[in-house]
């Protein structure tokens, strides 16, 4: 199972396109908040099964907070972040992933790329497409892997 997950395009949908017609085919699409009025588009242009979120710009948004997801045998946390304090540290988020049986999280809010595993729970933030702020302020997704028994590969690209 092939799976791109984005956040934080608040509403430009330019690399969004480019990271989608790159990784096509994908078999789901999770975006990871901030999409700002721009869901519909999102779902439409995947032409796939998506998971989204609100995030803290979706303003009057019905879109769910967060979800839990179930990619082959895992569990997955699907949240902005900004509920959870993200930008100073990422034990509140493995703490609910925990919670709620997940076994891995994806987030955005923070505009920068994460791949690391907090007390057994694998985290993934693919960065942002729209307004990067890691060093080299390069747009980033993340593709997600599995090999048919569950095992997650995860790779953050670039544009």
């Amino acid at each position: 199972m092939k799976v791109l997950i984005v956040s934080d395009t608040h509403g430009r949908d330019e690399n969004l396109e480019l990271a989608v017609n790159r990784e096509a085919p994908f078999d789901m699409l999770v975006h990871c908040g901030d999409v700002e009025g721009r869901e519909f588009y999102i779902e439409a242009l995947a032409e796939c099964p998506c998971s989204i979120v609100s995030g803290n710009n979706d303003f009057f948004s019905d879109l769910p907070r967060e979800e839990v997801i179930d990619i082959e045998e895992n569990k997955v946390l699907v949240t902005h972040g900004h509920y959870y304090g993200v930008s100073m540290a990422f034990d509140q988020l493995a703490d609910a992933a925990k919670q709620r049986g997940c076994n891995a999280a994806f987030f955005g809010h923070i505009h920068m790329p994460v791949l690391e595993t907090e007390d057994g729970i694998l985290l993934v933030n693919p960065g942002s497409l729209a307004f990067p702020r890691q060093r080299g302020r390069r747009p980033s997704y993340a593709v997600l892997e599995t090999d048919g028994n569950g095992k997650m590969n995860v790779e953050i690209r670039y544009l």
